[in-house]
């Protein structure tokens, strides 16, 4: 792949972004290509540290919960909540990330290896992120919408755990919608990235299929076990949010 090939097609791509964002007079249109230097800068960055993480296993754990302390930050600017907040998100994300990679890793599916844990382990955590800003914001917004409703429950004696259920409910399946919908149109609208990589790697399709499969179980397993910890940890509100209300 030549450098000088990619540096080009990606500063084109970034400035149709711009161009598009700013002719149509969307909020902050420098937005997009920022996210596109950041991506580079990143990658390259971590290019050079998974050098030296891949080559002794022991500091995969370490860069898995930099990652998590990462992901913790964007939640929390996202779904704008308090940062009291922030040690049980990143308890949760932890907890999410970690349940289904112990059953990939116990059951034999992947070989316990460096690159294997980190692999699926940023994946996961990454997908923990979104369907916990996606499970914050929905929330907050389904908190207004139903507010009505929560403090006729609560008027009636119920308890706001109990008021605030049906707000949960909602949110949590507006959070799972993006990682479900890429479960179901693998294949057919989608080639993964886990996929399409392992093919890239060597590995045989039957083989790539197999790793995706695992990934994407992981994924779907994940937003299963965040959802349920947010729902516990914010389910149950001290006070309604207002329309338009800044949480953080």
């Amino acid at each position: 792949m030549d450098p000088v090939a990619v540096g080009v097609a990606v500063a084109v791509l970034a400035l149709v972004a711009l161009g598009i964002v700013a002719a149509l007079r969307l909020e902050t249109p420098w937005l997009q290509p920022v996210a596109i230097v950041r991506a580079t800068v990143q990658l390259g960055l971590l290019s050079l540290v998974l050098t030296g993480v891949l080559a002794h296993g022991a500091w995969v754990a370490v860069f898995l919960v930099v990652m998590v302390a990462a992901a913790t930050v964007v939640v929390l600017r996202r779904a704008r909540l308090p940062r009291r907040y922030a040690p049980w998100l990143a308890g949760i994300m932890l907890a999410a990330a970690a349940v289904p990679m112990v059953v990939v890793f116990a059951t034999g599916a992947l070989p316990l290896e460096a690159r294997y844990l980190l692999a699926v382990g940023g994946i996961v955590v990454g997908s923990t992120m979104t369907v916990s800003s996606l499970m914050g914001r929905s929330l907050a917004e389904a908190l207004v919408t139903g507010r009505d409703e929560i403090e006729g429950w609560l008027a009636l004696g119920a308890t706001p755990r109990v008021a605030a259920l049906r707000a949960v409910r909602t949110a949590a399946s507006t959070a799972l919608i993006p990682s479900t919908d890429q479960t179901r149109t693998t294949g057919i609208v989608t080639l993964p990235g886990a996929f399409v990589g392992a093919i890239f790697a060597g590995s045989s399709p039957l083989e790539a299929a197999g790793f995706q499969l695992v990934v994407l179980a992981s994924i779907l397993a994940a937003g299963g076990i965040c959802v349920a910890l947010l729902g516990r940890l914010l389910g149950a509100p001290d006070r309604l949010p207002e329309r338009g209300a800044d949480r953080a």
